[in-house]
């Protein structure tokens, strides 16, 4: 007999799995099965939290990818995509409807005089730093079952496994 609220709904499919199939380890579908379960509730709480902040498809993405760039908060439109790991055309369609938004600007880029860089504006730059917080404090919660030793471990073994994964490691110059 197992206490009430200590199972979840992976449990009862690896236990169906287990009675119909005692020869398969099941252990990694305990894994993803809660990893799916997880991003489904990331996504739900995240879309909700940033919602007041009015954002269409991946432009969260985009302001937070120039923000952490660090002053003066600036990327070339490749360096967004390669970062965001979308097509060119998606990173155009959002770039258009930010600047329009006033979000960012397109200025020439100070290291290729031919080509543009896209840079925060100071409204860009204060709806992100806002948009940020609500973001990292909704993820806080969905984590609240852990104490900061847990995260810690369990950030460690997923990264050991992404690393295991090809393409996941960065090249040695750090870029990526």
């Amino acid at each position: 007999m197992t206490v009430p609220g200590t199972e979840d709904h992976v449990d009862l499919v690896v236990a169906q799995w287990r009675d119909e199939r005692p020869e398969l380890d099941v252990a990694s579908m305990e894994v993803f099965g809660r990893l799916a379960r997880l991003a489904k509730h990331c996504e739900k709480a995240r879309t909700e939290a940033l919602s007041p902040f009015g954002f269409k498809e991946g432009e969260f993405d985009v302001l937070a990818t120039l923000r952490r760039a660090g002053a003066p908060y600036e990327l070339s439109p490749t360096q967004l995509y390669r970062s965001l790991m979308i097509s060119s055309g998606a990173i155009t369609n959002r770039l258009m409807r930010l600047e329009q938004a006033g979000l960012v600007e397109r200025i020439p880029n100070p290291q290729d005089g031919r080509g543009m860089a896209v840079r925060l504006t100071r409204e860009g730059l204060a709806l992100i730093d806002r948009a940020v917080n609500v973001h990292v404090d909704t993820l806080n919660l969905l984590l609240g079952g852990l104490d900061r030793d847990d995260r810690t471990t369990l950030a460690s073994l997923l990264k050991r496994a992404l690393l295991a994964l090809p393409g996941e490691a960065l090249p040695s110059d750090g870029a990526g």
